[in-house]
């Protein structure tokens, strides 16, 4: 038996014995500045990667999923440690805030969240990318957030599902999405719910701001969130 496959298995069934936590080899790439390309590093940056618990669909009974953008696994990646796999299917949670993987065995892996650093997921040509913050950094937000802008300061969406008690027919759950956009300005956290509540948050430099919008026929929207980046990068240009 090839030794790669022999430890394999001892990954799995030692694993598999203690509380379903498993590791499990997979057909990914990593990319990181002097890597091996050596049997043992294969295996260190498999168990690195597909350490984490076998996945279970617990809500298969509401209508509707727990994804977003996809109940099927997109195209991805995934840095660990500063180490970047690509070629990761994955699928992302929001309703748990949590990102699982297939195996080539026909498991699914819910990966470590501890460990990961930050995700990228492919979807209608465009890359998404999502880090995660720690609890203690920034006290309102925390957990996986699409990052749509990081300079001075930084713009994130976090998504969220929540599970709507009888909603369909009066029979059935259901889940529906929501969003909410974060400014982040000198360490703090703002949720910004409108443009009234942006301009309060720039009001150092409001009277610039409006100016250059309306110079570039732009228009905020909370339903858009992309729709506040070129704004806020103009406004970090202004700042010392």
């Amino acid at each position: 038996m090839h030794i790669f496959n022999f430890l394999a298995i001892i990954f799995f069934s030692f694993s598999w014995a203690s509380g379903l936590n498993i590791v499990y080899s997979n057909d990914v790439h990593a990319v990181n500045s002097g890597m091996s390309t050596s049997l043992s590093d294969t295996i260190k940056d498999n168990h690195i990667l597909f350490n984490g618990r076998v996945w279970r669909n617990r809500y298969n009974r509401i209508m509707e999923d727990q994804f977003l953008y996809s109940k099927d696994f997109l195209q991805s990646s995934v840095t660990i440690g500063g180490k970047t796999f690509i070629e990761v299917p994955l699928r992302y949670d929001i309703y748990n805030d949590e990102i699982s993987t297939p195996t080539n065995r026909g498991l699914i892996i819910q990966l470590n969240k501890e460990v990961i650093d930050s995700f990228s997921i492919y979807f209608q040509n465009s890359n998404h990318l999502f880090t995660k913050i720690q609890g203690d950094s920034l006290k309102e937000l925390k957990g996986y957030v699409n990052v749509l802008y990081a300079g001075k300061s930084s713009l994130y969406v976090k998504y969220k599902k929540e599970i709507e008690l009888l909603a369909v027919e009066k029979k059935y759950d259901r889940f529906f999405q929501t969003q909410k956009i974060y400014f982040v300005k000198d360490n703090i956290v703002n949720q910004i719910s409108g443009k009234r509540e942006f301009f309060k948050i720039i009001a150092d430099n409001k009277k610039q701001v409006r100016a250059f919008i309306k110079k570039n026929g732009l228009s905020l929207t909370r339903k858009e969130p992309e729709s506040f980046v070129p704004v806020i990068q103009y406004y970090d240009s202004l700042r010392q």
